[in-house]
């Protein structure tokens, strides 16, 4: 297949009390694309949050139009995997973009994911914290020591091909992402996971950026306890069956 960029993008914006990044995630994403000159559209996921995110896109709709701006909500949390499921029914784009909604990810970096998918032809470009030029910002040594603890678990188990399975900022050619979605059986921050393994799996190729990620600025975040735990479990399932 001759390699080609991307016609339109469609971005996977999962949400959940995130009233204050999204006015600027959004804004930065819009300026983002329209700088490049690439055609888009964001998709938001609100999976019923109480703060008011919904209310707040409905506004970035009417802002930015409704064939840029798309509010597809669901009336609980129900897991990131199906929000992308649910999203992924609404995108029109030949490429999709998956990132975090509250400012850890900055849009800067898609257009070098763009270049990247173009350069090798890649199927999966994603971002990585743990290559080149890649960081973590605003974390503790806890936090840090329990990404970098986990990314080390994953490779030495599942020898994966690729130096960050725990991020979520990811470019995916749309039909690959969609086969991976009908392998995949992990939820929560395990998904990320499984996708680069099933990727392998299945033959696909994944091209990586170094990113620069950076903590939250407003809200808390959603990982504790349980999520580590489910990340283990989610770990050894893996490996046992991969």
């Amino acid at each position: 297949m001759a390699a080609r960029g991307p016609g339109r993008v469609s971005v996977l914006l999962p949400t959940y009390n995130e009233r204050d990044n999204l006015p600027l995630v959004v804004w930065l994403l819009a300026r983002t694309f329209s700088d490049s000159g690439i055609d888009f559209e964001i998709i938001i996921i609100d999976d019923g949050s109480p703060d008011g995110t919904q209310e707040v896109a409905q506004q970035l709709e009417k802002i930015y139009g409704s064939d840029k701006i798309l509010l597809r909500p669901r009336a609980k949390k129900l897991g990131l995997g199906t929000a992308y499921i649910h999203g992924m029914k609404y995108a029109t784009g030949d490429f999709i973009v998956i990132m975090d909604a509250d400012l850890s990810h900055h849009p800067k970096f898609i257009p070098e994911f763009i270049r990247k998918q173009k350069e090798g032809n890649f199927d999966i470009v994603s971002g990585t914290r743990y290559k080149g030029n890649g960081g973590v910002y605003g974390w503790d040594l806890k936090r840090k020591l329990i990404s970098r603890g986990a990314n080390f678990l994953t490779q030495v188990l599942l020898r994966p091909g690729a130096s960050d399975l725990t991020g979520s900022f990811r470019l995916y050619r749309k039909e690959v992402l969609q086969k991976l979605m009908e392998k995949c059986v992990s939820k929560g921050y395990v998904f990320q996971m499984e996708m680069i393994v099933r990727a392998r799996q299945l033959g696909f190729t994944v091209g990586e950026v170094p990113i620069s990620f950076v903590d939250r600025v407003y809200g808390e975040s959603k990982l504790g306890g349980n999520e580590i735990v489910s990340f283990l479990k989610g770990l050894l399932t893996l490996f046992a069956t991969t």
